[in-house]
């Protein structure tokens, strides 16, 4: 008895996307140029940019963490499973009495229609990226700050993939990817009321994981700041596609007075004020598909009205080589976007972390359970590349300050999300990152499903 057309269509295109998926896999890495070294901090060596076809595609592929594994910080260190068998924690805040809020949001993709479309949408399953989003704000409880959490419980649903949240007195807001929406909140509760209050509309869609939207609120507690990704790798779809994007916006807490604060940061995700100082710093993810050592993701303090480059050039007044699109094919030179004035205008961000880190989390150390070398400074979360070989990222990283600025190179505290042994697994990959009530760092791993947390032993 023979297949049924449709079951027989089906069981052909599978066939044929795992032979493309592996043609496209050995050629890409047929093509690809030595990686450098990792070049970081203020002033990094920059290469010529690749212009070869194909680009590097080095997709790490998801795997659970073994029961009793979990990544490693240095020495006098604990780390141990906060929360576990959550669905794709992304993004962590501390409300005062203690309490934390974890965003738990996803990647969507609509469904690929081409060939290329079809493999990435494949690689990216496999990674862990692409699921359904659970569009939940959950609230986990640890009232004596040991690293038990003894309330677990949903605190928000129906927004569309949340993650950047503040609370602004009686008022918590919540950056979701198609706007900013404000809830009354009273100290201890467990749920928000209503359906919530929509102050903003924020531009929806783009390139790769570019839905992500932060927001913070400044020191007088009088200014929200909202950070929102580009809507393409390179401006391949043209400028206007990129309205209120690869920017901060400044924002009153009503919503009013919406403006650009800062540009040309192709995907700035985490923002913190550095202590005691009016100063916003943000992490930003660079461009894709100019070479293994390029461009450098980074770690600056945002200038007001400054341009940061994208998308006309990079790391300052280095000139974009050309347009690509998401799978590193040049796109007609006529829609290549050339603007020497801007150019002219833009400014270096001030600390390299090395190319497609992919950094995600960001939180300055202000407490004081740690010793005093990491007092001031800040912790990065890579989330870790997929268009690098080898890969860099997959872990989180420690910079420390002196005088208000980064001082030294980037040190390792939380590592072995990618184990050496194992070529190419990730068992997570860490995002957003804060610090608890009595000064532990909470990490969340989103293709891990969980929150880590490291203390010091005692």
């Amino acid at each position: 008895m023979g297949l049924q057309p449709s079951l027989r269509r089906v069981l052909v295109g599978v066939v044929l996307l795992t032979i493309a998926t592996a043609i496209w896999l050995a050629v890409s890495h047929a093509g690809e140029h030595p990686a450098g070294p990792v070049s970081t901090g203020p002033s990094p060596e920059l290469p010529k940019p690749y212009s070869g076809w194909p680009p590097t595609l080095n997709f790490s592929r998801a795997e659970p963490w073994p029961e009793s594994s979990g990544p490693k910080a240095p020495a006098d260190f604990r780390v141990t499973r906060f929360a576990t068998n959550l669905d794709h924690p992304r993004w962590l805040y501390l409300l005062p009495n203690g309490d934390i809020l974890v965003a738990e949001s996803s990647t969507v993709r609509k469904e690929p229609t081409s060939l290329n479309e079809r493999i990435g949408f494949w690689l990216q399953r496999r990674a862990g990226v692409i699921k359904p989003s659970a569009n939940r704000i959950t609230l986990l409880r640890d009232p004596t700050g040991d690293g038990v959490v003894t309330y677990r419980g949903t605190f928000c649903t129906g927004l569309d993939q949340p993650f950047g949240m503040v609370l602004v007195g009686n008022t918590l807001y919540i950056a979701a990817t198609g706007g900013v929406w404000r809830f009354p909140y009273h100290d201890g509760d467990l749920t928000v009321e209503g359906k919530g209050e929509k102050i903003l509309d924020l531009p929806i869609g783009g390139y790769n994981n570019h839905w992500t939207r932060n927001i913070v609120v400044n020191p007088e507690h009088t200014k929200l700041y909202i950070s929102v990704g580009s809507g393409s790798n390179d401006g391949e779809h043209g400028i206007d596609n990129e309205f209120h994007r690869a920017n901060i916006l400044e924002a009153n807490l009503d919503g009013s007075g919406l403006r650009v604060f800062a540009s040309g940061m192709r995907n700035p995700v985490g923002m913190a004020w550095a202590p005691a100082t009016d100063t916003l710093w943000t992490v930003v993810n660079e461009r894709d598909m100019m070479g293994n050592d390029l461009v450098p993701d980074y770690l600056t303090h945002v200038h007001e009205g400054a341009l940061y480059g994208w998308p006309y050039s990079y790391w300052g007044k280095y000139p974009d080589p050309g347009v690509q699109d998401s799978f590193g094919q040049h796109i007609d030179p006529a829609t290549t976007i050339k603007r020497p004035d801007l150019v002219a205008a833009s400014i270096a961000p001030d600390y390299s972390l090395g190319a497609h880190v992919a950094p995600l989390g960001l939180t300055f150390y202000s407490a004081d359970s740690f010793p005093s070398h990491y007092r001031g400074g800040v912790f990065v979360g890579e989330h870790g590349s997929w268009n690098r070989k080898p890969f860099s990222g997959y872990k989180v990283v420690f910079i420390p300050f002196r005088d208000g600025l980064p001082d030294g190179p980037p040190e390792d505290f939380l590592t072995g999300f990618m184990p050496p042994e194992r070529d190419g697994i990730a068992y997570g990959r860490p995002v957003g990152i804060i610090v608890d009530m009595v000064g532990a760092l909470l990490v969340a791993d989103d293709t891990g499903n969980m929150i880590w947390r490291v203390s010091v032993n005692r």
